[in-house]
């Protein structure tokens, strides 16, 4: 089990280069406390050595990874500085000024990027430590005015991890209540599971006053205890006193300190090396297999990533080539799919691609051209001027005698003609959604920024010469309506037998079936009841129904479409809706006392799709206004029955013919866009655009691979190889040592019943403390060694039962030292309170 420390040290070689060390749970220990509460010079002790910068505010900036190691010879590594070897411990104290200084500047700023610092020494115990910032409450010098919680954001960040142990340093000299790093361990820790105290300044309390509670776990219990410290005062660093000698001076007042003596064999600096270092080994043993599990499910989470990756070489002169194809080839496939909707293209979060251009053809075109086609005063007005144009001067017939032919043609070339808006309308769109997609599909190619932005550019550009095209085509195509008015055409059969006809094909085609489905706000009903509501809409070809939800258990209402139309309505200053209303042709009342029946949706787009349904469904737009039929009252300039005859014949007659031409339209746009854009634009892409990116550019510069794209693949390697090797690290290391459960929780109980009992006097309470001094003599042996053994030798007086916790570390298990395990009830009943 020695081997378990060095383990987590490699660990944290492993991933500390590429800066992962906060995305990693790793055990270890975090020194937290105060400014000023003894945290270096604990760490200093620890090592035997003066190696941490000092000075007044904040001077530890930065995390200090520090991993002791034993070993024979002496010496501090740093993982920035791999390779150079530091004997002098003062160049170890400048190097982590500079490194701190090189990240955070001169203006005593922080930052959470780890100090990896390694010491090799003969008088250290194998140990990892993280030296955190202390915490402070005021900023000083040009520190931001949130220092505090920036260094409580960073110490949280590391101690909120389950696998980190806690060693918060407290001085004695100070209120204990008010610790502000036993505040942050309860926060994170509050069981207490994780939390090591560490009492320092003892020997500067006040004359009459000692921490004796605190560290017999009396007064605020840890599970894990309290540990006491005595470090160098400031007169003995300034003084270069050795640690050595401090060492020496702290073992001596713990011994002769009538408050400590009888713990000071679970006092001091060389116990708290050794406590240290089994915590963390059995921490270790007892997280290692969850964190096995941790670092197995991070490397199949970026094997799919690596993989990409695995075969890249960029020493290959054939990559860049192999790539560009590679590249051009999913493009292709990419567009194709989404243009076809098929395979792992399909958006899933708004319409677009094949889906938009089918809606653009079905429902947008045709809404389009009955916007235009369904205005029927204006029609009358523009008739009745042609056929008075038409004679001129020559009233010499009656006009009821004949139906003049110019007249008709005249009207219906003027009607072909005002198809050309609505056509190249919706070639626009078409053009849109076609570069809308090739950006979509260009993400795949921004790994290599020249690349994406070629192929962009190239095939754009190829689109709008398509539309250029399809849009003379278009505009061909109308020319060709207009040049010749065919009357000879099979469904040329006049007004009255051809809207008879139509009528009983859409009934007889279409039947009730549903339209559309989907959610609509009604605007101008229930407003007593809280204004505006939101029902399911189920369009059919004869109704429009509304339920309470889209389960459609509970109708509403039923509206035949008969006699319908829809109406725009300008949408309110304060609302978000858009509006539309539908309203009955004969001026009846839509749904109960209401006219109109007003309708909301969240978008535009939206709207129009539900008017293109309802379109489909016989209600159509209504183009009438108040302007219309008072410029149609001045306008009619003539009630002559025989010229309103003749305006309705024509009437009829365009009306005819007009819907031979909107079907034909409506068929052919849509063939003709399908034919000279989007298939041309798929052959291009797949046959020429390769030729046109190698024309373009030269391959290297095509092919140069973005900063951020490098970096983010060196960073993924290097993570993958990292995974990997500490996964093999770790099954180098066999943990299958019994494990040591963590202390219970401690039992005050007893305290609480000893309260109640009558105080003893102070001469009597000390008592039991003198007349049972330490196993190990205090002087008549020499100097006292380091680490006495704690339990009691034989012919040795028996030490007094203390109550109180357990001790503050579990044992070691196999392989390790230190003092036998307690066990979890004492043997013995507490001591009666002496009278």
């Amino acid at each position: 089990m020695e081997g378990l420390i060095p383990l987590v040290n490699r660990l944290q070689d492993a991933f500390a280069a590429l800066g992962q060390n906060c995305l990693l749970d790793l055990p270890q220990i975090a020194v937290v406390g105060g400014q000023s509460a003894g945290k270096s010079s604990v760490l200093e002790n620890c090592v035997s050595r003066d190696f941490l910068p000092r000075g007044s505010g904040i001077v530890t900036r930065r995390p200090l990874v520090l991993q002791l190691i034993t070993a024979k010879t002496e010496y501090a590594e740093f993982l920035h500085c791999k390779g150079r070897k530091f004997t002098d411990f003062d160049e170890v104290r400048q190097e982590i000024e500079v490194e701190t200084d090189r990240i955070t500047g001169m203006n005593k700023g922080i930052s959470s990027i780890p100090i990896n610092l390694r010491i090799y020494s003969p008088h250290v115990l194998s140990l990892t430590l993280i030296d955190l910032p202390g915490i402070t409450k005021v900023p000083v010098g040009d520190q931001p005015p949130d220092i505090e919680q920036q260094i409580r954001d960073m110490i949280m960040q590391f101690i909120s991890r389950e696998n980190c142990l806690i060693l918060a340093v407290t001085p004695a000299n100070t209120d204990l209540a008010n610790s502000d790093a036993l505040k942050l361990a309860k926060e994170v820790d509050p069981q207490g599971l994780r939390t090591i105290g560490v009492i320092t300044k003892l020997d500067l309390m006040d004359e009459g006053t000692d921490a004796r509670e605190i560290l017999e776990n009396k007064l605020l219990p840890l599970r894990r205890g309290y540990i006491g410290v005595v470090n160098r005062s400031q007169k003995d660093i300034d003084g270069k006193k050795d640690i050595k000698a401090a060492l020496l001076a702290e073992r001596k007042f713990f011994l002769s300190h009538p408050a400590y003596r009888h713990m000071a064999d679970r006092m001091g600096t060389p116990y708290l090396q050794k406590v240290l270092n089994q915590q963390l080994t059995n921490h270790i043993r007892d997280t290692l297999p969850a964190f096995r599990s941790k670092l197995q499910g991070q490397l199949l989470s970026i094997e799919h990533e690596v993989e990409v990756y695995k075969n890249f070489r960029p020493e290959d002169p054939t990559r860049k080539t192999k790539a560009l194809l590679q590249m051009v080839q999913q493009f292709s496939v990419d567009f194709e799919k989404r243009i076809e909707g098929s395979g792992d293209q399909v958006d899933t979060l708004e319409l677009s691609g094949g889906a938009k251009i089918n809606r653009i053809f079905h429902e947008r075109f045709p809404f389009e051209l009955v916007k235009m086609e369904f205005n029927e005063k204006e029609l009358r007005r523009e008739i009745s001027y042609a056929i008075k144009n038409i004679h001129g001067i020559r009233q010499v017939l009656p006009t009821g005698l004949f139906t003049p032919d110019m007249a008709f043609e005249a009207i219906v070339k003027k009607q072909i003609v005002k198809l050309k808006g609505p056509c190249l309308k919706s070639v626009d769109l078409v053009m849109q959604e076609l570069i809308n997609t090739v950006k979509k599909c260009t993400k795949k190619l921004a790994t290599y920024p020249r690349l994406c932005e070629e192929t962009e550019r190239i095939v754009a550009g190829y689109i709008r010469e398509r539309e250029e095209k399809t849009k003379d085509q278009v505009l061909l195509l109308i020319d060709i309506q207009v040049s010749y008015i065919n009357t000879n055409h099979e469904d040329f059969i006049g007004f009255a037998n051809a809207q008879q006809r139509s009528s009983q094909v859409n009934k007889s085609a279409v039947g009730n079936q549903v339209i559309r489905k989907g959610w609509l706000t009604i605007n101008n009903i229930g407003i007593m009841k809280g204004g505006s509501k939101e029902y399911w809409f189920v369009l059919t070809a004869e109704s429009l129904s509304w339920y309470k939800d889209d389960e459609e258990k509970e109708k509403k209402y039923m509206l035949p479409l008969d006699n319908l139309k829809v109406r725009d309505i300008e949408k309110s200053f304060m609302s978000s809706k858009h509006i539309f209303a539908l309203f009955n042709t004969e001026q009846r009342n839509v749904y109960k006392d209401y006219r109109f029946l007003e309708l909301a949706c969240d978008s535009q787009e939206e709207v129009d799709s539900w008017k293109a349904s309802l379109l489909r469904a016989g209600v159509y737009p209504d183009k009438s206004s108040t302007e219309n039929d008072e410029n149609g009252q001045a306008d009619n300039f003539s009630m002559d029955p025989q010229l309103e005859r003749q305006v309705e014949t024509i009437r009829n007659l365009v009306d005819s013919y007009m819907s031979i031409i909107n079907k034909c339209i409506r068929d052919l746009i849509p063939k003709t866009i399908m034919h000279l854009m989007i298939n041309n634009v798929k052959e291009f892409i797949n046959a020429e655009l390769l030729a046109h990116l190698y024309s373009s550019e030269d391959q290297n510069t095509l092919m140069e691979e973005s900063a951020e794209q490098a970096q983010r693949r060196d960073e993924t390697l290097r993570m993958y190889q990292a995974l990997k090797e500490a996964l093999a690290i770790i099954g180098d290391i066999s943990t299958s040592t019994v494990s040591t459960p963590a202390p219970p929780p401690v039992d005050d109980s007893w305290l609480q019943q000893a309260r109640r009992s009558p105080p003893p006097s102070p001469s009597t309470q000390r008592r039991p403390t003198l007349n049972n001094p330490p196993t190990r003599p205090l002087s008549g042996r020499g100097p006292a060694p380091a680490i006495p053994s704690p339990g009691p030798q034989s012919g040795a007086p028996p030490v007094p039962f203390r109550p109180g916790p357990l001790p503050p570390f579990p044992s070691g298990g196999e392989g390790l030292g230190g003092p036998p395990q307690v066990p979890s009830r004492p043997t013995r009943a507490p001591p009666s309170v002496p009278r």
